[in-house]
């Protein structure tokens, strides 16, 4: 058999591969999460993207980034050259640094990226055409996108370094890693790493995904007993709510932030993703010692030391003293320490009214939050009998001309309905006030 024969029939088995897993995957709709065997179309491009990954990571290990980032860093692209492919990585030197501030180190990264395990594949109930995928400890999400899309992240990367350098404990997602694959013959993918909101999911038992409105925000829940992985939607969770005690006005008060923050962005359609599971007896606050308390709250403030920026808005340019674990007694001894939550209206200085310009005292009660301590905690909220996963995920949806006229189509077609499309600052206010009235 001549070469130009074998690339044929491989071919035609592609195209074979791609029409069964098209039924496949209107029957396997519901299961939510399965291996990416061997006998899965997506196989081969997840060992090249393994492959790729490894070889991506390892020039970070070789090439450490620098303590100060460069315009050259934003904009640096590297091109390895595989057998069969090859892999681009985007702005290496940005995402490195944001891992290290994560306090994920580059092995580790690597490991889970390249681990001899399947990748998983998700079913996702959303509209978008992407493809996602899991690392098999579930730890990473890989997410293809279009090029409109990357280009989009690439271009506010810096903005979004800022905003995560000046409220570490942010909920949006954390991006750590933007890679292109080519491969002969195929079309090129763009995709990016995402840490997983819902890290680790042995015991949660609901997922939701929240846009704050009510047109097509229901979904069927998978029969009782099911092992099915569901993600819920918006009127799923009515008459249900987020009940986190002291940690209340720190989550109000971050979702403004970061909401302000997309608004500026001029995107909307993104997301509030929620899960929960209960409390061991043994991870209930009451039951902490004195000293987990000291050293939870530690590992706040050292988060929000490492990525706080060296000068912010209405400071001096100095950053609030802390002497150690002493400080921290006092401030947890303290009714109204930052630490739990306290509302930004009683402890904010000049500069604070607005989510974009902060006093310092607004920036100490947002990045002083007293961190589980948990795989996953910048994602992770206790309240005093359940665990919450938050994250706010898909940030590239641009208000221009086309969401401009669904919005004015939705508006006609569910008059007085609240619909998921409308301007970017009704999109904020919107999930906000959701968050702000299934909180307590």
């Amino acid at each position: 058999m001549t070469q130009d024969e074998m690339e044929m029939q491989q071919r035609v088995q592609h195209s074979r591969g791609l029409k069964l897993w098209s039924g496949l995957r209107q029957q396997w709709r519901l299961l939510g999460l399965f291996e990416i065997d061997q006998q899965h179309p997506f196989h081969s491009l997840t060992c090249m993207m393994k492959e790729g990954l490894s070889a991506a990571v390892q020039n970070s290990i070789d090439n450490p980034p620098p303590n100060e980032l460069t315009e050259e860093d934003f904009k640096q692209e590297v091109t390895q050259i595989h057998k069969g492919f090859m892999m681009q990585s985007f702005a290496g030197p940005v995402f490195a640094s944001l891992r290290r501030s994560l306090g994920l180190t580059e092995k580790e990264y690597q490991s889970s990226l390249s681990c001899t395990g399947c990748y998983l594949q998700f079913i996702s109930n959303s509209k978008s055409k992407a493809d996602f995928f899991l690392t098999n400890d579930k730890r990473f999400f890989l997410k293809t996108q279009s090029e409109q899309e990357i280009k989009f992240l690439l271009s506010h990367l810096r903005v979004y370094m800022e905003h995560l350098e000046k409220y570490p404990h942010s909920l949006l997602v954390k991006f750590l890693g933007v890679h292109r694959i080519k491969i002969p013959r195929r079309r090129q993918k763009y995709f990016i790493i995402m840490q997983s909101v819902f890290y680790p999911d042995e015991r949660i038992e609901d997922r939701y995904d929240i846009k704050g409105c009510e047109v097509n925000r229901w979904t069927d829940p998978a029969p009782e007993g099911s092992q099915v992985i569901m993600v819920l939607k918006d009127m799923n969770f009515e008459g249900q709510f987020i009940t986190l005690g002291r940690e209340c006005s720190w989550l109000l008060r971050q979702v403004e932030i970061d909401t302000a923050f997309l608004q500026e962005l001029n995107v909307l359609d993104y997301s509030l993703l929620l899960a929960h599971q209960p409390l061991h007896q043994d991870e209930r606050s009451q039951s902490l010692s004195f000293a987990t308390l000291i050293m939870r709250t530690t590992k706040s403030w050292s988060l929000s030391n490492t990525r706080r920026p060296a000068s912010r808005p209405g400071s001096t340019g100095s950053s609030p003293a802390h002497t150690g674990p002493e400080e921290d007694s006092a401030l947890l001894t303290s009714k109204a320490s930052p630490v739990y939550g306290t509302d930004r209206r009683q402890d904010a200085g000049p500069g604070s009214g607005s989510p974009d310009s902060p006093g310092p005292l607004d920036f100490h009660a947002q990045n002083r939050r007293l961190l589980p301590s948990f795989r996953n905690p910048l994602h992770v909220i206790d309240g005093p009998d359940r665990r919450y996963f938050v994250g706010i995920v898909d940030v590239f949806t641009v208000y221009g001309l086309r969401k401009r006229l669904e919005r004015l189509w939705k508006s006609l077609r569910h008059p007085g309905r609240s619909v998921s499309t409308v301007s970017p600052p009704a999109y904020a206010h919107r999930l906000s006030q959701w968050v702000h009235s299934h909180v307590r």
